[in-house]
């Protein structure tokens, strides 16, 4: 598959960070949109805008338990009303309040033609024939407008919103049991390695569980998408091409382990006689060793992340994370980032962009590291709620200086 002249050049060298961003999002479209069931469509991204078909509520009703009046019979207190009807809810009124009469009704219940005003229950005696008013209560007091809610015709959610319960909600005002919305990515995950075994079987010599497709797997689903665990691939070209043949089929790959240059490392060259390759380093720290590319007939994206837990897990939040869910239809792709003071010094190489993982306290404005930040120890992720990024260009972070800092327990912003 023929790349760009840009592409060929990066795929020749080491790239920061930020062109990678770049050029992973610049091949990145929103999957076509599907109709789906309501009750699938939570965490999904609309495809489409949507209108109210009625006004609501429908009619005017009730707030609360108590009686519908007429405000001009309970300006003045205490005041008998005759009772004339009851009104539940769901029920429509079997005629009009006139003065001097009241209508006992619940909570919902449509108000009866001439009421305009209810009187909760608790400030009359609750009589059922006759019912004294004991608290003067002001015209309009718990009554629920026709259209206070939404008016047939207007708008109410626009295309590109990512539905929460509060949307569903609305959307089931609408009437609409089926909703257009852009797909779940469908993320075909792969670990490569000799060494590698399943996480249920005990690791015999020179062998580890794999961590990755467990991991990657829950960051797919903590997005939106939806994870397609293949089995585990050998250190070996034609096991790998085969795995690929049937990953293809998903939206995307993301595959760990074997993006190196060492003897076994396989799946650059894979990946390029299968598609192409539009670069492979990154100057990153843990994670240097990154290939992103495209596969097959339908040219499907594929992220080759590195074997190391620490290096894989933490360049998906970085870069396929942001790619997926512009994939999925959202816009806000990043997370939120602050300026905190930073606890502890850390040392880096200059010419690389550092990724610690730390703990951030907001109230206090300061973060410090996890502990030890080898690229083996993976508890450091599970401690961090954050991401101390630390820029090409400076070889130490000093404690107290101000520092950027990726808040990865937070929704996107931007």
């Amino acid at each position: 598959m023929a790349i760009s002249s840009s592409a060929a050049r990066a795929a020749n060298r080491t790239i920061s960070v930020d062109e990678a961003l770049e050029r992973v999002l610049a091949r990145m479209r929103p999957l076509p949109p599907r109709d789906v069931p309501l009750a699938e469509a939570l965490g999904t991204v609309l495809a489409e805008a949507v209108s109210a078909d009625m006004d609501l509520p429908p009619f005017h009703n009730s707030g609360m338990d108590g009686y519908a009046v007429r405000a001009s019979d309970v300006a003045t207190v205490p005041s008998r009303l005759r009772v004339t009807m009851h009104i539940a809810a769901g029920q429509p009124p079997a005629g009009r309040i006139e003065p001097g009469e009241a209508a006992r009704i619940m909570t919902g219940a449509p108000l009866p033609d001439g009421a305009d005003t209810i009187v909760r229950i608790e400030d009359t005696d609750a009589g059922m024939e006759r019912v004294e008013i004991r608290v003067a209560t002001a015209r309009g007091t718990s009554v629920r407008l026709a259209g206070e809610d939404m008016r047939a015709g207007s708008p109410l959610l626009e295309r590109g919103r990512r539905l929460r319960p509060a949307e569903i909600g609305v959307l089931a005002s609408t009437g609409r049991s089926r909703v257009s919305v852009f797909g779940r990515p469908r993320v075909a995950v792969i670990s490569t390695g000799d060494e590698l075994v399943e996480i249920d079987e005990r690791p015999g010599p020179g062998k580890i569980r794999d961590i990755n497709r467990s991991a990657v797997g829950a960051a797919i689903r903590a997005l939106g998408g939806d994870p397609w665990q293949l089995p585990l691939v050998r250190d070996n070209a034609e096991a790998l091409r085969g795995a690929l043949q049937e990953a293809m089929q998903a939206d995307a790959v993301v595959t760990s382990g074997g993006v190196s240059v060492g003897d076994h490392d396989h799946v650059k060259p894979v990946i390029e006689s299968m598609g192409s390759i539009d670069f492979w380093s990154m100057a990153i720290r843990p994670g240097k060793p990154f290939a992103f590319g495209e596969i097959g007939p339908r040219r499907t994206p594929i992220f080759g992340l590195p074997g190391n837990p620490v290096s894989s897990l933490l360049t998906f939040e970085i870069l396929v994370r942001p790619a997926l869910r512009r994939m999925a239809g959202h816009s806000l792709l990043h997370r939120p980032r602050a300026r905190l003071r930073l606890a502890d010094a850390i040392d880096k190489p200059a010419h690389l962009r550092f990724f610690a993982r730390g703990v951030a306290d907001l109230m206090a404005g300061s973060v410090r590291i996890t502990g030890s930040q080898g690229s083996n120890v993976f508890t450091s992720m599970a401690l961090a709620n954050c991401l101390i990024a630390l820029r090409e260009g400076t070889s130490r972070a000093e404690a107290g200086s101000a520092v950027e800092v990726i808040l990865t327990d937070l929704p996107e912003d931007h």
